[in-house]
């Protein structure tokens, strides 16, 4: 075989490993199912299937910036990518791709395209929590305070940022309540915090909180939160946190208590058993012998 004959074949060679290599990632399962799940801003996305023998990378981008990696070889069917999506006005869009590490001669790998997603119009509002509430039985006023949710975002000085910092004056919190004895309700909204209901004097109410954003059109309203109750005649809601620490006093007094008597029975055993043990002393040994 000449040398020219040589030279073409070993091209051949090459031609068809190369496009061998290229096969086999070109055939690589391509992410399916991706989805944008996200409360409170904080975001994850998810697809399918489960790699095997290969890994993911994840991108996003929006129109305003270059692709940013996430998750680079992977081999979860998630990522959290709530640090790339800052700027929560922004539409974003995420692609998920097939890759596998160390492969050569490979210009792109196989990818899907997530859906776009934009956090201010979809992120889940959560469980709004009521911080405490206080039924007055004179005025008959029950007054709900009610605990903004935080987000993973932060401010210079590194405290979180809630969900009120960033949604503004578009943030709205009604309170849905009812007497205990029956199941019809009402309700009372407030752009602030605090939330004051007229109720009637005497009578005992259950009640919980949703936080609304009136510029969506969808997903505007949070969950639930939990339900609260009052007590008949207005008391307040049993403090939970009073009670561990009355018991956990009385507790200690008790235990104390009885690690003093236990110590000083013990030390009175000692004394009776050190009497006992100790030899008799020359005046009473002269008086016996004096004596006989």
């Amino acid at each position: 075989m000449n040398s020219c004959a040589r030279a073409l074949l070993s091209l051949c060679s090459v031609l068809c490993l190369a496009g061998t290599s290229s096969s086999e990632t070109v055939n690589l399962p391509k992410a399916v199912d991706i989805t944008w799940s996200s409360i409170n801003f904080k975001t994850i996305l998810e697809w399918n299937p489960k790699p095997s023998n290969y890994t993911y990378t994840v991108e996003v981008s929006s129109p305003l910036s270059n692709w940013m990696k996430k998750c680079q070889y992977v081999n979860d069917t998630e990522c959290d990518v709530t640090s790339l999506l800052k700027d929560v006005n922004r539409t974003y869009t995420a692609r998920v791709i097939s890759e596998v590490r160390a492969t050569d001669n490979i210009e792109e790998f196989p990818y899907s395209q997530s859906p776009e997603f934009t956090p201010y119009e979809q992120t889940i509002l959560g469980k709004p929590v009521i911080e405490s509430f206080d039924l007055k039985k004179d005025s008959g006023k029950l007054h709900v305070l009610i605990k903004d949710a935080l987000t993973p975002y932060r401010f210079g000085n590194q405290s979180f940022m809630t969900v009120r910092d960033i949604f503004k004056n578009d943030f709205v919190y009604t309170v849905f309540y009812r007497k205990a004895s029956s199941s019809g309700k009402k309700q009372e909204s407030s752009p602030s915090n605090e939330i004051v209901v007229n109720v009637e004097k005497g009578e005992s109410y259950c009640f919980f909180v949703k936080a609304t954003i009136p510029s969506r059109k969808t997903n505007r309203d949070s969950q639930d939160s939990d339900e609260k109750c009052t007590e008949s005649g207005g008391n307040n809601e049993f403090d939970l946190t009073i009670l561990v620490a009355v018991i956990t006093s009385v507790v200690l007094i008790v235990v104390i208590v009885v690690l003093s008597v236990i110590i000083c029975k013990c030390r009175k055993a000692k004394n009776e058993k050190t009497k006992e043990a100790k030899p008799l002393n020359s005046a009473y040994l002269l008086q016996s012998v004096t004596t006989q």
